[in-house]
């Protein structure tokens, strides 16, 4: 029929070729998803189905940047115009242009996880509340679980037994934090990443014109690694297909393991009771690994008690075996571990990068990393601490954002006393108390209310604001990287970076300076039709950890991972 459909297996070219209708792809590690999944867009593309009416949802950046690149190989510039990427910047840019019906401006800044926890501390001070006993992380886990199963903080307050939960955990004012948490967003015109979900939900099922314009837009809907969805994102996955039902899943239930982030794997076991006429594929032939390898995982998944049953197979050679080696001690696994890599680098001409270490969790680096620094083996940790996460970038980038969103509270409370102004901890409380009073925000109190500012500060927080009011004139005339350099060195950060001749100063300017030119490298990319300081903002956001870990500057390094950082990824 069409040449791009020659050499798939029977079940990859039933799964391209079905189109209409429900659809669930059964895919076991290895089994040419990816290419089943291309394909398949391709063939709608060709089939004279307008790009623009394709979603197709995974759950990282970099998938999603592969696909597009092997669907625009296969039909040219057309596969730019489809809706592809992750749940989150999908949803984040239908929630930028419907903002209004949720009582937010198209600017909104998205909140990272250091956001959030800066927020909940102190909001934790505010009302007095010890953060020994209500730690940080446990609070937003418990925030963040609550958004994932569609429960709003009015909701969160009207239920018995999770008030009842978070007393046993010592933690009785838990309803009362997520709801001053979720009015500051508000405030600031700030969403977490659970409410990019949160509130697409509640922006669908609110507003029936709405929820109509995107079911009527989107005819075709594909999701990859369907069993790692939560509730939150099945429940916007089948309100948007409601109308056509031309909705394509594929996942493999025994690679389920995002349980703690809120993952269902219900979504897939029960996709077939929401969707009757459902047809399943099963991809079986693993192309990847070794005969040895596929029968040692067929065994350990066959005492899985609820599954969707399938039979993996491989036409490749046995392989070796897999080792299952036995220590006393972890620093005695850590040794054993590197000394491998060693001997096996020095027999076989094998380079670092040939190597992988995974474990459960990120604690479990530290013995591993001790023992490659011992042998001077070089190695990266992937989904460790990322570049967007030093303190020089942060502080840049806090500027960038209170430029573009004024009711940023966090992006005012980490730029106001940067560099050096005299203004400490407790003035910063101060002024946001007053604005509080008022229910202003406190760019507003800054700009509108300046004779009720102590005469002390005034003259300072001037500056500051006809520094941040210029940068905004800026805005519509200049590109990302045009303003962005403007406001590193009129802000002073870069003055302050360049005469800290330190090494840790040295290395905190060139971040900076990296920083700068991947905001060149963002407007020179053609793909990057608006190249808005605000665009590039929520660009970045939505990076994932394991976008960040496919970076040409770590080559030939053993990676470090853990196994859920892991997924996905071929060695």
């Amino acid at each position: 029929m069409m040449n791009f459909l020659d050499g798939l297996n029977p079940p990859q070219k039933e799964a391209v070729e079905y189109t209409e209708g429900a659809l669930m792809i059964i895919a076991g590690a290895g089994s040419g998803k990816t290419r089943v999944l291309t394909l398949r867009v391709a063939n709608l593309l060709q089939q004279g189905i307008e790009p623009y009416q394709i979603l197709s949802l995974t759950f990282t950046n970099k998938a999603a940047k592969e696909m597009r690149e092997r669907i625009e190989k296969i039909v040219g510039v057309e596969a730019k115009s489809l809706w592809m990427g992750t749940f989150h910047s999908i949803f984040s840019r239908i929630l930028r242009i419907e903002a209004d019906r949720l009582g937010y401006d198209r600017n909104f800044t998205i909140y990272d996880t250091d956001d959030s926890k800066a927020l909940l501390k102190s909001i934790l001070k505010e009302q007095n509340l010890d953060d020994k006993v209500y730690r940080i992380n446990n609070v937003l886990g418990r925030i963040s679980g609550a958004k994932n199963k569609l429960i709003t903080y009015k909701l969160y307050a009207q239920n018995d037994a999770l008030k009842a939960e978070d007393a046993a955990s010592k933690m009785p004012e838990l309803y009362r934090i997520y709801e001053i948490y979720q009015k500051k967003c508000y405030k600031s015109n700030a969403m977490d990443f659970d409410d990019l979900l949160l509130l697409t939900n509640i922006l669908l099922r609110d507003n029936e014109d709405i929820r109509q314009k995107y079911q009527q837009k989107f005819q075709y809907v594909m999701i990859d690694e369907f069993q790692d969805t939560n509730l939150s994102q099945y429940n916007i996955v089948k309100m948007l297909s409601q109308k056509h039902q031309n909705i394509c899943v594929v996942g493999d239930d025994a690679q389920s393991i995002y349980a703690f982030r809120g993952a269902d794997i219900q979504n897939i076991l029960n996709f077939e009771k929401d969707y009757p006429t459902l047809k399943t594929v099963r991809l079986e032939q693993n192309y990847r690994s070794t005969n040895n390898i596929v029968q040692a995982a067929n065994s350990v998944i066959a005492n899985n008690k609820n599954q969707l049953r399938k039979s993996v197979w491989t036409s490749n050679d046995e392989g070796n075996k897999i080792k299952l080696v036995k220590t006393m001690t972890d620093t005695e696994e850590g040794r054993l571990v590197a000394d491998t890599i060693f001997e096996e680098k020095h027999q076989n001409s094998w380079k670092n990068e040939d190597f992988a270490i995974l474990y459960r969790t990120n604690a479990q680096s530290r013995i591993m990393e001790e023992a490659l620094r011992r042998k001077n083996i070089k190695y990266k940790i992937v989904g460790g601490f990322s570049f967007y996460q030093r303190q020089e970038i942060k502080d840049l980038l806090g500027y960038l954002r209170f430029t573009v969103n004024q009711r940023d509270e966090e992006a005012f409370k980490r730029i106001i006393n940067l560099p050096k102004r005299g203004i400490g901890d407790t003035t910063v409380a101060k002024l946001l108390a007053m604005a509080n009073e008022k229910n202003i925000n406190v760019w507003e109190l800054l700009t509108e209310h300046t004779t009720e500012i102590s005469n002390r500060i005034a003259g300072v927080l001037e500056v500051f604001t006809n520094l941040i009011k210029k940068f905004i004139q800026l805005l519509d005339s200049k590109d990302a990287h045009e303003l962005a350099v403007i406001i590193a060195k009129e802000s002073g950060l870069l003055k302050d970076l360049y005469e800290d001749k330190t090494i840790e100063g040295i290395s905190r300017y060139e971040n900076v300076q990296e920083l700068l030119n991947g905001i060149s490298e963002f407007v020179d990319n053609e793909e990057n039709e608006d190249k808005s300081l605000s665009t590039f903002l929520q660009q970045i956001t939505l990076v994932t950890s394991m976008d960040e870990a496919s970076k040409d500057e770590d080559k030939d390094k053993v990676t470090l991972m853990t196994i859920h950082s892991a997924k996905g990824l071929e060695f």
